[in-house]
């Protein structure tokens, strides 16, 4: 057995660890911390998925970022009965992470108006990928646009919880 300490293993099983745990938070949050909306579209969630996954990315950067979002809500939809959405979720939210992660770590100026920002940016992303995953698995180009104010609450409220917290977290971590 080798005892020799060694930074390069240390810093590889550190971000495993944050990885797999920012998989575990946001699977968590988006499971058992949500609203099942019957009306809107096509049904759907309102959850709190967004906000490790944005405390991911802002924190820990694009890479973790994706890890969590593409991982821990697409196993959420694998096990909760929407694994239809799985392969979209997957991308969708993915680059959700990568994309705050990327603005946040590259982009100069205020952290939280870059960081807001970022955010802005993976509503975009949230309200354009997911209304075309409709039309592809619904095959109808009306019919998702019901689902845009929903998406929309889910990234603004992550919003307004994460973006205070960004910072100091960034400090500590």
């Amino acid at each position: 057995m080798n005892l020799t300490f060694s930074p390069t293993g240390t810093t590889k099983t550190k971000a495993i660890v944050i990885n797999a745990l920012f998989i575990a938070l946001t699977l968590v949050a988006t499971m058992f911390i949500n609203i099942k909306l019957p009306i809107m579209g096509n049904g759907g969630l309102i959850h709190l998925g967004n906000v490790p996954l944005f405390i991911a990315a802002l924190v820990y950067g694009k890479k973790t970022g994706a890890v969590a979002g593409a991982f821990g809500m697409g196993f959420f939809d694998l096990i909760s009965g929407w694994a239809l959405w799985a392969p979209f979720t997957f991308i969708i939210v993915g680059a959700m992470g990568f994309i705050v992660g990327l603005i946040s770590d590259k982009v100069p100026g205020n952290r939280v108006f870059v960081n807001t920002l970022a955010i802005a940016t993976a509503l975009i992303i949230k309200v354009v990928g997911y209304y075309f995953a409709e039309v592809i698995l619904y095959g109808n180009w009306i019919q998702p646009f019901g689902s845009i104010p929903g998406n929309i609450m889910q990234v603004v409220l992550a919003g307004i919880i994460v973006v205070p917290l960004a910072g100091r977290l960034k400090k500590r971590a």
